[in-house]
């Protein structure tokens, strides 16, 4: 597999060669929950029930999502200014580092969510009616951790070497094998939501495992080991701590929506949210590409002092990223629909989750904004503007905003899926402004001393 070539390759093709291989292994990567997600909602008699009951599991199952890129994310562009600066020892050490670190927290947080999992659930809005059915999930896909962490997490890592297509298939293994177990094991076997976690964790482990032969082989030029050694961990985690927040700022978002919504609307509005969340994740995946697909282009030029490549890279990330943004938008606001017949087959809730889909994408096109500035902020190592705007969105926009609009002019339910846009235009605005205007100075400050 042809590996990208970060030092003389042009711009616009090193982003492309590594974002679209990105885009595929992310699109795939959804399958991992959102085909599970499709399956549950189908399932006879309960599948509203059901699909409300995994809504529940998602702040957990975010968290882990957020540890994954605190070493994964946090790690990758520090090991690509290593390799655009040419200390290939020190690159070694990060990836190392990052890797034990991801399968230490992983065993942490399988043993900590095994023994608290209910009591979580109930903080997480669920009563109890809904916990055995979220527990049984839960319980089940905790036994993947480790496996998801380290192919996930290890992922970025084999990207910034320029193997993007070697991380795509990782992916892709692990998504087709859930995409076949899933219907056997929830239906045939007729284990229900168990089934669909069972099938989860299965497809992690053949993902793990392509992750692993090629980190232990001869194309990865930086071999892995479990020492327990931790160089740079205090860089790694320093930087990641942006991309963390993000996830771990999600997965608050995601709580107070679930006790606002059940307040509100009861179990049937949750059911809903996950609806929304799920349609969300699937349209983020393009944009998401994009950007982590700049990310280490931007990095590498940083490292190598190019500041007219490191411009270029963001402008085309942009160019890709606005448009995309606004054909979601309008997908939505016409044909809401098509997107939630995907995840489910209950016309009773088709007309609440057009009008939550509605209210919360209208404002969609800024999040291209927040996208690309946190993206610059953490391939730069900025990681106190990054983890500014990390914390900025979610937590003193949104979050307050879920609790508050529902009471004001009688908003209700309304309200929960209106603070997702106000944060997006406030939010998205306030990044992308504060990057350019400190960014591209010290940009043309780099370009003056390298030519003087």
């Amino acid at each position: 597999m042809k590996k990208v070539d970060y030092e003389n390759g042009a711009i616009t093709q090193n982003i492309l060669k590594t974002a679209l291989p990105m885009l595929i292994a992310q699109v795939l990567n959804l399958l991992y929950s959102i085909v599970d997600r499709i399956y549950i909602g189908r399932i006879p008699q309960v599948g509203t029930q059901a699909l409300g009951a995994v809504g529940l599991c998602f702040p957990i199952i975010i968290i882990i999502t957020g540890v994954t890129n605190l070493f994964g994310l946090g790690g990758a562009p520090l090991f690509s200014m290593a390799l655009g600066g040419g200390d290939k020892r020190k690159a070694e050490e990060i990836q190392n580092t990052a890797f034990r670190l991801l399968f230490l927290s992983a065993i942490l947080l399988t043993v900590f969510g095994e023994l608290f999992g209910r009591g979580l659930l109930h903080l997480f809005g669920a009563e109890g009616s809904e916990i055995p059915l979220s527990l049984s999930y839960l319980q089940v896909y905790l036994l993947g951790t480790v496996f998801l962490m380290i192919s996930t997490g290890m992922n970025p890592y084999i990207n910034a070497q320029g193997y993007a297509a070697i991380g795509m298939f990782s992916v892709m293994i692990g998504a087709v094998s859930n995409l076949i177990l899933d219907p056997v094991l929830i239906f045939l076997f007729g284990l229900g939501v168990e089934g669909a976690a069972v099938a989860t964790v299965i497809a992690q482990i053949l993902s793990f495992l392509y992750v692993l032969h090629f980190l232990r082989g001869k194309k990865n030029g930086f071999p892995v080991s479990l020492k327990f050694q931790f160089p740079h961990a205090a860089e790694i985690i320093s930087l990641g701590i942006a991309p963390f927040i993000m996830q771990f700022t999600n997965s608050l978002v995601q709580i107070a929506c679930n006790q606002v919504l059940m307040q509100f609307g009861g179990m049937t509005y949750v059911s809903v949210m996950t609806i929304v969340s799920s349609v969300r994740s699937i349209l983020d995946t393009p944009v998401f590409a994009v950007t982590e697909g700049t990310s280490p282009v931007i990095s590498y030029n940083y490292g190598a002092a190019r500041s007219a490549n490191v411009k270029k890279a963001v402008r085309i990330m942009m160019s890709l990223a606005v448009p995309y943004t606004f054909l979601v938008w309008l997908l939505i606001m016409l044909r809401p629909e098509w997107l939630i017949r995907l995840l489910s087959s209950d016309g009773a809730i088709m007309q609440d989750a057009s009008r939550a889909l509605h209210l919360y994408f209208m404002a969609f096109i800024f999040q291209s904004l927040q996208y690309s500035g946190q993206t610059v902020f953490k391939a730069l190592n900025k990681k106190r503007r990054a983890i500014f705007f990390s914390l900025f969105r979610k937590v003193i926009l949104v979050v307050p905003l879920t609790y508050l609009l529902p009471h004001i002019a009688n908003l209700r339910t309304d309200g929960v899926f209106m603070a997702e846009p106000v944060s997006n235009v406030i939010g998205g605005i306030a990044c992308f402004s504060v990057m350019i205007l400190t960014i591209w100075p010290e940009l043309n400050r780099m370009a003056s001393s390298k030519n003087s």
